[in-house]
């Protein structure tokens, strides 16, 4: 299992995957904005993704869980 946690305070521009999605390792999870730059999270395992913390829009802070990844 692995979390993906936020790096840096941001907002959720687009969520590229749902819960149940296939990803692999380098796959873009999530857009964050801040600042006006585009900043992709991306999964640093392959895996399912179990659970999915944010939604458009919403505001993250560093640290805050993204997702998990089984």
């Amino acid at each position: 299992m692995a979390e993906v946690h936020a790096e840096m305070v941001a907002n959720v521009w687009k969520v590229i995957v749902g819960e149940g999605d296939i990803v692999e390792e380098g796959d873009t999870l999530v857009i964050l904005e801040s600042m006006k730059m585009e900043i992709p999270v991306l999964a640093e395992d392959a895996g399912t993704v179990a659970r999915l913390k944010v939604a458009e829009g919403d505001v993250v802070q560093e640290g805050d869980l993204i997702a998990v990844i089984e």
